[in-house]
């Protein structure tokens, strides 16, 4: 005889597991990503808890928070349990994360190491979908002057123009150069491609009396600097 699964609601849970009352009494850092989402959501499906839809859900994106915040509404939706209004919800409050990392980073006005780089530039381009080049201009005490978007391309590269990114570096009076860009792919590795521009842009801005201190491949949880791997 085939034993009946039984299905438990949050509803029947005791205070200390349910996800809006265990972060009322134990704060919210104790919380799991699954309960934060399964609060936002409110109610799971007839046959599981709004905990165990978050748990799919998370699973889908591979139990990472930047991963679901690149999920659109319409594939938010084709989870079963999930209407328009929930996955409106769960967008929001990923955006807000998202904004308040963001100005966090503004905060960041003296570039100590490519991590600072990271931290300044990774809320702008870490999870898109395409290539971004970005320059960083730094006067002679590495406080940050300008964060500027150089250039936009599709996945396979950017265009860098070396005139303009020499030419705002003079009017600024900047004496350091901070080169960064993301690879959507994920990867770290350097290409060819990556290594020219470097050396390009170095040489160029050498005759300007500017050094080009670091070049920073951004990605959606880590980087790779060249200045680190001794490559500058």
């Amino acid at each position: 005889m085939q034993e009946k699964s039984t299905y438990f609601s949050i509803k029947h849970w005791s205070n200390d597991d349910k996800p809006r009352e265990k972060l009322v009494h134990k704060g919210k850092s104790v919380l799991s990503d699954a309960e934060l989402i399964a609060i936002l959501i409110g109610s799971g499906g007839r046959n599981e808890s709004a905990v165990e839809l978050a748990k799919r859900i998370l699973a889908s994106a591979n139990n990472n928070l930047n991963e679901l915040g690149k999920l659109s509404i319409k594939q938010l939706m084709q989870f079963k349990g999930i209407g328009e209004a929930k996955a409106v919800t769960i967008a929001a409050a990923l955006e807000m994360g998202r904004r308040r990392r963001g100005e966090a980073a503004q905060k960041i006005t003296k570039i100590t190491s490519s991590n600072s780089v990271f931290e300044l530039l990774q809320p702008m381009m870490g999870e898109l979908p395409h290539e971004e080049f970005w320059i960083v201009y730094l006067n002679n005490a590495n406080k940050v002057m300008l964060s500027a978007l150089l250039s936009k391309g599709g996945i396979t590269g950017t265009l860098v123009d070396v005139r303009l990114v020499l030419k705002q570096a003079l009017e600024l009076g900047a004496v350091g150069l901070i080169l960064a860009h993301n690879h959507p792919s994920g990867t770290l590795k350097p290409s060819e491609a990556d290594k020219k521009v470097t050396s390009k842009l170095k040489l160029a801005a050498e005759a300007l009396d500017i050094k080009v201190l670091d070049h920073v491949i951004i990605t959606q949880q880590d980087y790779f600097s060249f200045a680190d791997n001794a490559m500058l």
